[in-house]
C-alpha cells in the first residue's frame, strides 16, 4: 500500500506547517483536492496528546467502563465493541471500543481532566481551521454558506471527542470484520492526532487505498458530510477506514483521538439540512439511534 506523496500525485495530501504563512491556502487546497489535509508544528502541545492516549488506555483496560454505558438517547460514555458501529452499507460491525466525551456529558473519575483540556484547545485550533477554509473557498461556494463556518460551531453541544480503542486482534474475529470499515464521517471537518499505531488509509480520487500521511506529532484532518453538504459538493467527504495490522502490531491497542466538529443542532445546512436533521438521519443509518 503506498503513502500518497502530494509533491508527486493529484491525489496527494499536502502536509502543511502551521507557522507558513501559505498554510491556510495550501490546507484549504489539499482539502478541496482530497478531502484530507495535515498540519504539523500546530499550538496543540503533544505531552497532552500523550498524556491522553496512557491514561484512556489504561482506563479501556480496566472494568470501570462499564459503569459508563452509553446513553442511547444522549449518546455520552463507552460503547463497548459488542454496541459499536457498522459503517454505512456494511453488516459486520467494527473492531473496536470507545468513548464519547461531550462538554455536557458523563466523565470518568478514573481519568484526569487531560482529555477534557484536548477538547478545549482542539476546538479552539478548528475555528481557526474553518477561517482558513472559508477565507480561501471560492466566492460562488461560500455564498451557499448560511453563516461563517466557524460560527457554526460556536458553543455547539454536539461537537465530540471520540476516545476510540482498537483492541488487540486474537485471531477469532469475525472473518472480514476490519478495525473501521470504509466510511466517510458525519460532521464539517474531524481534527485527528496521528494515532500511536498507524493504519488509517483514504480512498484516492483514482480509485486506490492510500495510507494518509500520520507521523507522531502532525494532525490530520478530514471533510465531513456536512461540510460536504453546506458546499454544494465543493468539499468531498472522502471515504477512509482504518486497516488491521499484521504481526507485531495486531497484538497492541491502538488508540485514537478524533475530534469530530458538529455545528448547533439548529445549523441550516442546506435547502434540504439542518445539522440536527442531518446527524439524526445518519445516526439511524449507522444503528446507534
Amino acid at each position: 500500500m503506498d503513502t500518497i506523496d502530494p509533491t508527486t500525485s493529484r491525489d496527494g495530501v499536502a502536509a502543511v506547517s502551521y507557522k507558513d504563512p501559505a498554510a491556510p491556502a495550501l490546507f484549504t487546497d489539499s482539502l478541496h483536492r482530497t478531502g484530507f489535509g495535515v498540519v504539523r508544528d500546530h499550538p496543540i502541545p503533544q505531552a497532552l496528546v500523550e498524556q491522553v492516549y496512557a491514561e484512556w488506555l489504561d482506563f479501556f483496560d480496566g472494568d470501570a467502563k462499564h459503569a459508563y454505558a452509553f446513553d442511547k438517547a444522549k449518546h455520552d460514555g463507552f460503547f463497548s465493541s459488542a454496541v459499536s458501529e457498522t459503517a454505512k452499507g456494511n453488516t459486520k460491525r467494527d473492531l473496536k471500543e470507545f468513548f464519547h466525551v461531550f462538554p455536557w456529558g458523563r466523565y470518568p473519575a478514573e481519568v484526569s481532566d487531560a482529555a477534557r483540556r484536548y477538547y478545549a484547545l482542539a476546538s479552539e485550533f478548528a475555528g481557526e481551521l474553518l477561517s482558513w477554509v472559508e477565507a480561501h473557498t471560492p466566492p460562488e461556494v461560500s455564498a451557499k454558506f448560511t453563516m461563517p463556518l466557524a460560527s457554526m460551531i460556536d458553543a455547539s453541544p454536539a461537537t465530540l471527542l471520540r476516545i476510540l480503542r482498537y483492541p488487540p486482534l486474537t485471531g477469532e474475529e469475525e472473518p472480514g470484520a476490519v478495525r473501521a470499515a470504509a466510511h466517510e464521517d458525519i460532521n464539517l471537518l474531524t481534527v485527528l492526532p496521528a494515532s500511536n499505531e498507524r493504519g488509517l488509509q483514504l480512498l484516492t480520487a483514482s480509485g486506490e487505498w492510500a495510507d494518509v500521511p500520520s507521523d507522531f506529532g502532525t494532525l490530520v484532518i478530514n471533510v465531513g458530510d456536512m461540510l460536504q453538504e453546506a458546499s454544494g459538493g465543493f468539499y468531498k467527504s472522502t471515504t477512509h477506514r482504518v486497516v488491521n495490522p499484521s504481526g507485531e502490531g495486531a497484538r497492541r491497542s491502538r488508540v485514537s483521538i478524533p475530534l469530530f466538529l458538529q455545528p448547533r443542532p439548529e445549523v441550516v445546512l442546506s435547502e434540504r439540512y439542518t445539522a440536527e436533521s442531518y446527524l439524526d438521519e445518519r445516526l439511524r443509518q449507522l444503528g446507534v439511534k
